[in-house]
């Protein structure tokens, strides 16, 4: 069987705090996202939020429905992204196929009926790092590279945290329901991300870290600000982020990190901004 998939529960700040590192783990982290000739999938319920990863080799893999969603395929009430971070590959979106190429991101709307995963190179096997969320309207497939992407240059190098930010499925690029996804890329010698840290109570997050150099790690923290907790990570490895919590990383190496969000808004500057000094 290609396809494997979990649930994760959604739970509240009160509980989180009494988690030890184990639970934290289980209940926030995704590891074994990208295993070869496997569709792997996280069904969060946290606005019924999906992170997966598909790593075709010697066969085309199929995004199948799951049995959570009750539906005939995957898309009949969803909407997806997908961005490539390996080899050169190809998405076959009911039979039209569209190559991505290392950092490309493609839309595929509510509707389509099948996708297939597929690496154009064995020897160097597309990652395909995806996320859906539910859709209420059909909007047409869309392929996005950096060069189309909304970028802002943030932060410095005195704070350790100069870093790109690639909004590639935003609103101001691509029609979408409510799924949102971006990547940022930190600069050499920078190690912080999304900081100051904040909270957006209306929208849920999920990061996907890769690009950590061997031996290096990602400390990602999350929680309320008054009551922080952290998560250790490695390389391709993602972390769901509750609507009430913070989200922020500082990696022993810059890295670069895939975020996705879901919820009632698209406004991306929608959030409630929590100081460094603020946090405990």
């Amino acid at each position: 069987m290609a396809t494997h998939y979990e649930l994760r529960y959604a739970t509240h700040p009160g509980d989180a705090v009494a988690y030890d590192t184990q639970r934290l783990r289980k209940e926030y982290l995704v590891d074994n996202i990208m295993e070869s000739n496997e569709v792997r999938m996280v069904y969060s319920f946290y606005d019924r939020f999906i992170v997966g990863g598909a790593v075709p080799i010697n066969q085309d893999l199929l995004l199948e429905t799951i049995d959570p969603l009750k539906a005939d395929y995957f898309l009949e009430r969803r909407e997806l992204g997908i961005i490539n971070v390996g080899g050169p590959g190809i998405i076959r979106a009911d039979g039209t196929e569209y190559e991505l190429g290392y950092k490309d991101a493609l839309y595929v709307g509510k509707g389509i009926k099948e996708v297939l995963f597929i690496s154009k190179d064995t020897a160097k096997p597309a990652h395909f790092y995806f996320n859906s969320a539910n859709a209420h309207k059909s909007y047409p497939v869309k392929r996005i590279t950096l060069a189309d992407a909304e970028v802002v240059k943030l932060g410095s190098l005195e704070t350790s945290n100069e870093r790109q930010i690639n909004k590639l499925l935003v609103n101001s690029v691509v029609d979408t329901c409510q799924l949102q996804m971006g990547m940022t890329e930190l600069q050499t010698g920078s190690v912080w991300n999304t900081m100051p840290a904040h909270v957006h109570s209306r929208r849920m997050e999920a990061y996907f870290y890769f690009e950590v150099p061997e031996g290096q790690a990602v400390c990602h923290f999350l929680g309320e600000p008054e009551e922080t907790r952290h998560i250790w990570l490695q390389n391709e490895q993602a972390v769901i982020s509750p609507p009430w919590s913070i989200h922020a990383a500082a990696g022993t190496s810059n890295y670069i990190f895939i975020w996705g969000m879901a919820g009632e808004n698209l406004d991306y500057g929608d959030m409630d901004i929590a100081e460094p000094t603020e946090l405990k």
